[in-house]
């Protein structure tokens, strides 16, 4: 087979995800499905088939493992399957991204490369050993010089050892709904897929680094004076623009493009909903939630002025699964609908 890096930022290259079973993995994207699906009364029965599934004699080996899962991250009535995968938590040091790969480098691949989606945090560790082998140099440099050029100065390693200034605790909640540290684990096997710690204020700078390269090419500058973007437009421009066979689980209304879930813009018929083009991102570790959304400013013909136009809005919570992605839509829309209100 072969499997390009536009596959593999795309999360259709069949590399495996933490579930090594494909079964499963299959299993919970019909269940998926069916929750989409507005006919209640058979999707509550499918419902109660499948807890009864769990309870039979083939899943009670694993249980004294999924419980122990359950006490470390889920909050009552709450469960979040992902994280009852034994390599979220990970001890091991990983010395390079190189390394790193051997944790799948033999598995299987799910399916042929290119004929589904798949979300695969691996996918993006191999996608950073290409990186690494083009740069000449360990990814985490070139990364890190990334961000001091985007004046991401808080931006670094999630590195267990170094002493990192105002460094969050991370929290779960335990099986009795009470909140406890989160477990301790190293994320040097997944630097490019949830290795790095940020702030509020460096991930904004990064969405306004983002948002000023997609518009730079509409503007015109009478002086000539205004600056190029960290990227090329149609470079960004290609990184949100859909890509087919793809999904998002945290937003409806999206597909997958680039290392980006995008929702175009579209109003089927007139007084219908109108769906604003946005960018967006949810992140989650152990301990952790977060969301970077980015709201551009639709721009006329005669807009002046220099970008970002737009809104940018993150989030980041020291709390393991939080959904924040349609929170940050709805407050990118308030600050949207204020300023238009001007």
């Amino acid at each position: 087979v072969t499997i390009t890096t536009r596959l593999l930022v795309s999360h259709l290259s069949g590399i495996r995800h933490y579930e090594k079973d494909i079964a499963k993995v299959k299993e919970e994207k019909e269940k998926a499905n069916r929750a989409l699906k507005p006919t209640k009364p058979q999707q509550d029965k499918e419902q109660r088939e499948g807890k009864g599934t769990e309870k039979t004699d083939s899943a009670k080996p694993r249980k004294e493992h999924n419980d122990a899962m359950k006490s470390r991250n889920s909050k009552p009535g709450r469960r979040d399957k992902e994280f009852e995968q034994e390599e979220y938590y990970l001890k091991e040091k990983f010395e390079s991204v190189i390394e790193s790969l051997k944790i799948f480098k033999n598995d299987p691949l799910f399916f042929k490369p290119g004929s589904q989606f798949l979300y695969s945090t691996y996918g993006f560790t191999l996608l950073s050993a290409v990186v690494e082998r083009a740069a000449g140099q360990k990814f985490t440099d070139y990364m890190l010089k990334m961000f001091r050029d985007l004046d991401m100065l808080s931006t670094v390693l999630d590195d267990n050892e170094a002493m990192i200034y105002n460094r969050a605790r991370c929290y779960i909640y335990n099986r009795k709904g009470r909140l406890v540290n989160a477990p301790y684990v190293d994320n040097s096997y997944k630097w490019a897929g949830g290795g790095f710690l940020s702030s509020v204020g460096d991930l904004l700078k990064f969405g306004n680094a983002l948002l000023y390269s997609y518009q730079a090419g509409q503007f015109k500058s009478s002086a000539g004076k205004l600056l190029p973007g960290y990227l090329k437009p149609g470079t960004v421009s290609m990184m949100w623009t859909p890509v087919p066979k793809t999904e998002v689980s945290w937003d409806r209304d999206g597909k997958y493009a680039m290392a980006w879930a995008v929702v175009e813009k579209q109003q089927q018929c007139g007084c219908c909903r109108q769906q604003r083009h946005y960018a967006s991102h949810t992140g989650g570790a152990v301990g952790a939630s977060s969301v970077l959304l980015i709201l551009p400013e639709e721009l006329g013909p005669r807009a002046g002025g220099a970008p970002p136009r737009g809104v940018v809005v993150t989030i980041v919570c020291n709390m393991q699964s939080v959904s924040l992605n349609s929170t940050a839509l709805n407050i990118a829309r308030e600050f949207d609908r204020e300023k238009r209100a001007q």
